[in-house]
């Protein structure tokens, strides 16, 4: 009898010990997976901190080419006044110049200018050489996501929140870029490095992701061949500075700044990732001179005379509103425009005309006839 007590105490006494190991392991499973949620929980609170972080820090960068001082940085400073950390300045200007205060009376540009500028000639590859040296400074900076490349002769046509918030709204560079079939642009001692089916055109004023900003400032193939073969033809009031050319109609005149970038993004296969437009307004009025080949060549400069709503109405509304979007939706073309003397931008700013109140405004003169 007590033999089978026993048995029983101890079939109860186990019976209770694989109840409780049921119990402890489920309250460890338990305080496990709590502690496994709380860790992914705070992980991922860490991971959407670091995006609004990494997102709320990522800049343009402003690329001016100047010839020495900026004369619209009056107009710059109060586009950019209270909006850092959201873009970074940098300015080529002719070696040896710099943005003290005695140059500006601007803090956003003082001493930004590089250090190792170059003596840029119009129509020579010194352009895109200078092109290339803004780029590679403003890329030691790994927050600029955006580089623009401006003349000291723009301005822009919007508030900073609305020009930030258009650009960045797209994975894609701004590059105005297409084939150029006309005689006498390509030249043929250019291949095998670049192809006349990759040759292209289009405004020197783009705004590249950082992708291709790196593309451009690594590439060492299609700049020298540009540097070799690519040259604006010579004009009578140019042969002073240069040998005579033995037969004027056989020279191809090639501007390098308006191929440049243009071909080595189609040689490199990424014209996927761009829209081909300038966010750059210029205007090329042929009838503005009198000399045949210089029709085209440069844009109207604007005048203080010309500075009125009526103008940067005309330029906001240039193009067909479907032309372009936004966020995938229709809107303004351009976000600058050039070429503006000082006492044009001085007029404009004066008259509370540069860059719209508001984003309403703006989506307003994309919609305007």
């Amino acid at each position: 009898m007590k033999q089978r007590k026993g048995v029983l105490h101890q079939k109860f006494h186990l019976k209770w010990k694989r109840k409780l190991l049921v119990v402890f392991l489920l309250l460890g499973f338990s305080f496990g997976s709590l502690i496994f949620m709380q860790t992914q929980y705070t992980r991922i609170l860490e991971l959407a901190s670091l995006h609004s972080h990494s997102v709320h820090n990522q800049r343009i960068a402003f690329l001016f080419i100047a010839r020495n001082r900026l004369p619209l940085d009056m107009v710059w400073d109060a586009f950019l006044k209270g909006e850092e950390p959201k873009f970074s300045v940098y300015v080529h200007s002719r070696p040896g110049f710099i943005l003290s205060k005695a140059t500006t009376r601007f803090h956003y540009f003082l001493n930004r200018q590089v250090n190792d500028s170059i003596q840029v000639d119009w129509g020579e590859a010194t352009m895109i050489q200078a092109e290339r040296i803004l780029l590679r400074h403003a890329l030691e900076d790994p927050q600029n996501e955006r580089f623009v490349f401006l003349s000291d002769s723009c301005i822009p046509l919007y508030n900073f929140s609305y020009t930030y918030d258009y650009i960045m709204s797209t994975a894609t560079s701004f590059v105005d870029s297409f084939a150029d079939t006309k005689d006498g642009r390509y030249n043929p001692k250019m291949a095998p490095v670049v192809l006349v089916d990759k040759w292209r055109k289009g405004s020197q004023w783009v705004v590249l992701t950082r992708k291709h900003a790196e593309v451009v400032v690594n590439d060492t193939k299609v700049f020298l061949t540009f540097q070799q073969h690519c040259r604006r033809k010579s004009l009578p009031e140019f042969w002073r500075d240069r040998p005579l050319p033995a037969d004027p109609s056989k020279e191809h005149n090639c501007i390098p700044d308006e191929h440049y970038v243009q071909t080595l993004l189609a040689q490199e296969g990424l014209e996927g990732e761009i829209t081909r437009r300038s966010l750059t307004h210029s205007s090329w009025d042929v009838s503005s001179t009198k000399v045949r080949e210089r029709r085209g060549w440069h844009p109207v400069t604007y005048k203080f005379s010309d500075a009125t709503p009526m103008l940067l109405k005309s330029i906001k509304t240039e193009y067909r509103r479907e032309w372009c979007s936004s966020k995938g939706k229709p809107s303004t073309c351009f976000l600058f425009a050039r070429k503006f003397t000082r006492p044009a931008a001085l007029r404009l700013l004066n008259m509370s005309m540069l860059g719209a109140s508001s984003r309403k405004e703006a989506d307003k003169s994309s919609r305007d006839p």
